[in-house]
């Protein structure tokens, strides 16, 4: 699935943390980025022709398959975002258009969409249907289209039309902006954007998209956008929902990554210049084109525990947490993994929806009373208020237990929110103590579960 490895916000985690850490210039979120970070977990939607030709190979130029091979009898887009939301998902992107270069709308940029399907005789547009489905069980709708891979004008990473393309770079250009424009201007405003592989830039030959953004959908999240554009966020280096830790939200734009491969050092930087958290993609099927798209064998489901292991490891490290789900040939997510999608999202729910107590405020220690009795504390959250920056750079957990405190966790990075998951801690009162900090922390919450 994966084209990341342009125009991707990485930088490099500070080493030695002061007790005093003076910061040169406040960097915040934006009102989007500050919504964005709530949201916490979402879903990617993903449905292409590569479905009903598996061996397709979109770098086999003018191999493409027919319109005419898409035609999924029971598609049905309220199904697809039910699904989502089963799993706690509170935005959905759909992957509008893929490597194939094939347009789940009817674009008018070329020929090769639904509109010259048999689905619906031509007449569907499955973007549209799925808007209505995010309105209807409100869940905020976003769109991917890649424009750094398009297998019917014969583009590759990063956007660069190769030889025997019956396109010049302009033309592809003039398609890629029409058919954003497309995108942008009839569906609504939209959560997220996501530019795959990133956007080739304008200096090397590519379309001029900022513009474009900030003319259309101004307060869009965007996913490896254009650097010179707001609203930005960045890739984790993996495709397995694992943030790395510290995860910092500020981060420096720039650096570039190739392919799929885990990259070091993404920790994002305390003091870097620009806000641009981290979000954490995975699929929830492994095997057959990573388990991005579905295959009626040869791929395997995650269990509801590693998604509760990715929830920590993503939601839990400062990061949003965007699970893959799969369309099959007859146009709904499989029933097995709705199943498991509905099991995770009961299980979240009985894990995180109701703390055993918690507390907010301001400063470097806050105190947390469980009960008169002790309890035992599976996990502790702490949540920094964003909108006065990322302010903590280190910190300690204790417990009561018998008549002293005892250090039973310790980090560097919190931002939205860090989730420490526990084992063995039986007590009737907890402490944050906040060791290192740019400035007085604010915490949103200090909870136990």
């Amino acid at each position: 699935m994966k084209l990341k490895y342009i125009l991707f916000c990485m930088c490099f985690v500070a080493t030695g943390v002061a007790q005093t850490h003076k910061v040169s210039k406040e960097v915040l979120p934006t009102s989007s980025q500050s919504a964005w970070a709530d949201a916490e977990i979402g879903a990617i939607i993903h449905f292409d022709l590569v479905n009903f030709v598996p061996g397709y190979d979109f770098r086999k130029w003018g191999t493409h398959p027919p319109a005419s091979v898409f035609n999924p009898s029971q598609l049905n887009t309220d199904q697809w975002v039910r699904a989502a939301k089963a799993a706690g998902a509170t935005y959905a992107v759909l992957v509008a258009k893929h490597c194939s270069g094939f347009s789940l709308w009817p674009t008018e940029a070329h020929p090769y969409s639904v509109k010259n399907a048999p689905w619906k005789n031509g007449k569907g547009d499955i973007v549209k249907d799925f808007i209505a489905s995010c309105e209807k069980y409100n869940i905020k709708p976003g769109i991917y289209a890649s424009a750094a891979a398009n297998g019917y004008c014969y583009v590759d990473n990063p956007g660069v039309v190769q030889p025997g393309s019956p396109y010049t770079q302009q033309q592809y250009n003039a398609i890629v902006t029409k058919q954003l424009t497309e995108l942008w201007s009839n569906y609504g405003k939209l959560f997220e954007i996501w530019f795959d592989g990133g956007v080739l830039p304008v200096k090397d030959g590519g379309p001029n998209l900022a513009p474009l953004l900030k003319k259309l959908q101004p307060e869009a999240i965007l996913f490896q956008g254009p650097a010179d554009a707001k609203n930005l966020i960045r890739w984790v280096g993996n495709e397995e929902g694992l943030a790395p830790y510290p995860n910092w939200s500020r981060s420096d734009a720039g650096t570039s990554a190739s392919g799929t491969v885990a990259i070091d050092n993404i920790h994002g930087d305390p003091d870097g210049r620009i806000w641009c958290p981290g979000e954490a993609d995975f699929p929830l099927r492994r095997g057959w084109q990573g388990g991005w798209f579905w295959k009626a064998d040869g791929q395997t489901l995650l269990t509801v525990d590693q998604l509760l292991y990715n929830y920590t490891s993503s939601v839990g490290k400062n990061a949003n947490m965007l699970l893959g789900i799969v369309v099959d040939t007859s146009g709904l997510v499989p029933a097995e993994d709705v199943q498991v999608l509905e099991t995770f999202g009961n299980e979240l729910k009985k894990r995180f929806s109701k703390p055993i107590a918690e507390i907010k405020g301001s400063g470097k220690s806050l105190e947390l009373t469980t009960g008169a009795s002790p309890v035992n504390v599976q996990y502790i959250v702490i949540k920094e208020d964003i909108n006065h920056g990322e302010r903590i750079r280190k910190y300690t957990i204790e417990q009561w237990k018998d008549g002293s405190w005892q250090q039973i966790a310790d980090g560097i990075s919190v931002g939205h929110k860090r989730i420490h998951a526990l084992q063995g801690v039986k007590t009737t009162r907890l402490r944050l103590t906040i060791t290192a900090s740019s400035q007085t922390p604010e915490l949103k919450q200090f909870a136990a579960y």
